[in-house]
């Protein structure tokens, strides 16, 4: 990583506002991308479970494509180009950061459940939730979706594209708060409406935005978008495996209130 003092080359506000329309442009990408499934299939649209697995998955894989398809129009428009997009295989010292950034963040999920149980904190159910019932084999599905598609397409979007143009006006430090505060921002629709309160909102936008630091701070430090990548992979893919051990074990009809499947009903799979 270049260890030179940064140039800032944008207004703040400018380069905010640019951040935020291209994370807005992302969303309405794929209200595109996803249109044929939600045509073909309009159950998918209230009661997405009740679909078969296919059609939730095409849903999924092109909802992801949106996001990555936004950033490459964005990059070909400004004539910014592929050189723009920071992957490589990693380096020693990557792949620290990689194990390293994975194990912070799944830590940082098991303290967030563990609060939320304690403090009895109200937060909004994951949307994703609806789509994988009590199916087992979606979950399954899902980790593939994470590490193909999922993981892979918002950090390009949101790291690589979004970060990075940040850079022209903030620190980089300053650039991963800003960037997750908008990666956060743009969950707010979801949450506001699956929330029972303001203070359920803000706990669910609270645990997305943490997460978006861990992987943002990634990228900051090792200029190599595979880290994050893979370490929001590896922690999408840790939660959905929990989720498939609760179903496995029935841990929600089980006596005793768990600890797992109430907080994975809070925070996991928040993409």
């Amino acid at each position: 990583m270049d260890s030179s003092p940064q140039r800032l080359e944008d207004g703040p506000l400018r380069a905010m506002l640019v951040a935020f329309g291209l994370a807005v442009f992302g969303i309405a990408a794929t209200q595109v991308t996803t249109y044929p499934v939600l045509v073909l299939e309009p159950a998918i649209a209230g009661a997405p479970a009740e679909t078969p697995i296919a059609t939730r998955t095409a849903f999924f894989v092109l909802n992801f494509l949106g996001f990555a398809l936004a950033g490459a129009i964005y990059l070909q428009t400004t004539g910014r180009g592929w050189s723009f997009v920071d992957l490589r295989w990693p380096t020693e010292r990557d792949w620290l950061y990689l194990a390293g950034g994975s194990l912070v963040a799944i830590l940082f999920f098991v303290v967030v459940s563990v609060l939320i149980q304690l403090l009895q904190l109200p937060a909004a159910e994951s949307q994703v939730l609806e789509f994988v019932g009590d199916d087992q084999t979606m979950i399954l599905v899902m980790i593939a979706i994470v590490f193909l598609f999922n993981a892979p397409a918002e950090e390009f979007l949101f790291r690589n594209v979004i970060q990075k143009r940040l850079y022209a006006a903030f620190s980089r430090i300053q650039a991963v708060v800003a960037a997750s505060v908008i990666f956060a921002a743009v969950h707010l629709p979801v949450y506001v409406i699956y929330a029972e309160s303001a203070l359920a909102t803000a706990v669910s936008l609270s645990v997305i935005f943490g997460g978006s630091v861990i992987f943002g701070y990634l990228y900051a430090k090792t200029d190599n978008l595979l880290v994050p990548t893979a370490a929001h992979a590896v922690f999408n893919a840790v939660q959905f495996g929990l989720l498939y051990v609760a179903l496995e074990f029935d841990l929600e009809g089980a006596e005793t209130p768990s600890i797992l499947f109430d907080a994975l009903a809070v925070v996991a799979v928040a993409f």
